[in-house]
């Protein structure tokens, strides 16, 4: 017994490890970045309690009888406020000494007067006090999951005007305190009906499992709940694409697990070598990694190299020699890419076949070459797109059938190289120019953008701004209201 639980200490490291997926992208929002966030959100927060509807109030005191309707938030003045991140509670949104402007329509019935009007009346030294729980939900995407509402009126003041100006004073105790009763008890529900439904609905439009282009789509679901300190809101994403012919393929991660130690931009995106290996063998696994040169395609100083070259093969098949050059090119493994301080590089293996298309005859082919290349890759971020631009770095081929054949292939090193720079490379920078988004609400933007290389990894430190209201963009995704409702 006491073996086995010794046995059970030792492996236990392990399956914690085990149990800890790196993630391929990681994002951090810094304190700078939450600011920008507490701006457009008090914004929010203010066309949310200028919505509030308060109840009727009516009653009686003796000879007196009263009834208060049609109340309005007609200003609100939130003069201090906060917006801080909290370990284990995530967010907390404070508002001190707030005053809110109210209009409300009076009817007033003493003895045999009666009147009706409307009083301006203002709740001061409003305090707000709201804590979002921010969780991972069952479709790996960010959610509130909850929140805690404290709301209290310091004072409140009614104006009255009129004949019966003595009458209302008299009353005023009494409409004022059961006002402040009603206006306190629909803060919280209105600002837990904006974080619960309508920011939600906003969080609905972060990319989690979409389809990049026709071949493959990739998944951003959270791996785990945020990670909050007091300065920093960090958030583990799979980061991993898959091929839409097999949806359900997974690829192991082995890469490095980005770190992000930087503080000083709004936000910052950091993506491992596995996300750029995932989109690479996605694309190898949906067959795409192959591009084919036939005829007036092939450049014709290739064309006249190539058929010096293996003259006396084609001289052999006569009377074939005016047959049209068929090149294609097909990787055979999936490309790897290494992140270091100085650069991102591709490692590509493929073959080069070269062949004779004769008319209404089978292909004859001429060579078989294997190909090592490597290209250097310039990563940016372009609005929430981030792109990839490849460039031939190195370049080797060489024949799998003898060293001689080798030796002669020496001629069109140069050739084939100018080829990939000029023909191949275009076509790849072409299918690469749109980019992949990253897992960002609608309306949020990136701004001075920097990227920087690491050891496995590469990070993008920018600025946040918003292109469209979290207004507009809630109005746009709004839920529907249930009859129910």
């Amino acid at each position: 017994m006491a073996a086995g639980s010794c046995l059970l200490l030792l492996l236990l490291p392990s399956l914690v490890t085990a149990s800890h997926s790196p993630p391929g992208c990681k994002i951090r929002i810094t304190s700078k970045g939450l600011d920008l966030v507490k701006q457009e959100g008090l914004r929010f927060v203010e066309q949310e309690l200028q919505n509030i509807t308060v109840s009727d109030l009516h009653g009686n005191e003796g000879q007196f009888q009263y009834n208060i309707s049609q109340v309005k938030v007609t200003d609100l003045q939130l003069a201090s406020s906060d917006l801080n991140f909290q370990p284990q509670q995530h967010l907390v949104f404070n508002i001190n000494n707030a005053s809110i402007s109210l209009r409300f329509r009076r009817q007033l019935l003493y003895w045999f007067f009666y009147d009706i009007g409307s009083i301006n009346a203002s709740a001061d030294g409003v305090h707000i006090y709201t804590v979002l729980q921010l969780a991972k939900d069952e479709a790996g995407r960010l959610k509130i999951s909850n929140m805690t509402c404290n709301a209290s009126i310091a004072r409140m003041h009614a104006g009255f005007s009129g004949t019966l100006r003595k009458v209302y004073e008299f009353l005023s105790t009494l409409i004022v305190t059961g006002m402040r009763f009603l206006l306190s008890q629909q803060i919280c529900p209105s600002l837990e009906h904006a974080s619960l439904v309508l920011l939600n609905s906003l969080l609905d439009t972060v990319p989690v499992r979409n389809y990049v282009d026709e071949h493959i789509g990739i998944d951003y679901s959270l791996l785990r709940d945020p990670s909050v300190s007091t300065d920093t809101l960090d958030l583990d994403f799979k980061g991993m694409f898959f091929p839409r012919v097999r949806e359900d393929q997974e690829l192991e991660n082995h890469a490095v697990e980005p770190v992000i130690k930087e503080t000083e931009r709004m936000v910052y995106v950091a993506f491992s070598e596995y996300f750029f290996d995932s989109a690479m063998h996605s694309y190898f696994q949906a067959g795409v990694l192959t591009i084919e040169l036939q005829g007036e395609k092939v450049p014709k100083d290739l064309e006249v190299l190539l058929r010096a070259t293996f003259f006396g093969t084609i001289f052999m098949l006569s009377p074939s020699v005016d047959a049209p050059l068929r090149l294609v090119l097909q990787v055979s493994a999936p490309p790897r890419c290494t992140i270091k301080p100085s650069g991102t590089s591709v490692s590509v293996s493929a073959f080069l076949n070269i062949s004779l298309v004769p008319p209404d005859r089978p292909p004859v082919q001429l060579s078989s070459m294997a190909m090592e290349t490597k290209l250097s890759a310039k990563v940016f971020l372009q609005g929430k797109a981030l792109r990839v631009q490849l460039d031939l770095r190195r370049f080797r081929i060489y024949s799998k059938q003898s060293a001689l054949e080798s030796l002669a292939l020496f001629s069109l090193q140069a050739p084939l190289k100018t080829l990939l720079q000029l023909t191949i490379m275009p076509i790849i920078n072409e299918r690469t120019k749109k980019g992949v988004q990253i897992p960002l609400p609608e309306g949020m933007d990136f701004t001075r953008e920097v990227v920087t290389n690491h050891a496995g990894f590469l990070t993008v430190g920018a600025d946040l701004h918003f292109s469209k209201g979290l207004r507009e963009v809630i109005e746009k995704y709004r839920p529907v209201p249930t009859a129910a409702a």
